[in-house]
């Protein structure tokens, strides 16, 4: 993994300068506020994350079981000599006529 040049050269003097830096502008007492807000910030974050990554692999799994019933053998689903699950009557014959020709 390569590290961007300018966080290369951020040491512990700097970090120390950032901080004081932050300690002038917002003022000591501000400082935990914005800490513990950031964490909370993070930790909301993560859970909306976590329940997004939830709801896209259910959605994922219903799409697979759709897609395997749109594959599957549709005559696997039909009985024989039945049209939307009615049986078929035999054709109409009268006694002694035979068959019907053209």
């Amino acid at each position: 993994m390569t590290i961007h040049p300018l966080l290369a050269i951020i040491d512990a003097p700097i970090i120390i300068g950032i901080l004081v830096v932050g300690a002038l502008l917002f003022g000591a007492d501000k400082l935990p506020k914005l800490a513990r807000s950031a964490g909370q910030a993070k930790k909301e974050f993560l859970a909306g994350q976590a329940e997004a990554d939830e709801a896209a692999a259910r959605m994922r799994e219903e799409a697979r079981q759709r897609n395997a019933t749109a594959n599957s053998d549709i005559m696997n689903n039909v009985e024989a000599g039945s049209i939307g699950g009615e049986s078929v009557p035999p054709p109409n014959q009268s006694p002694g006529r035979g068959t019907q020709s053209s």
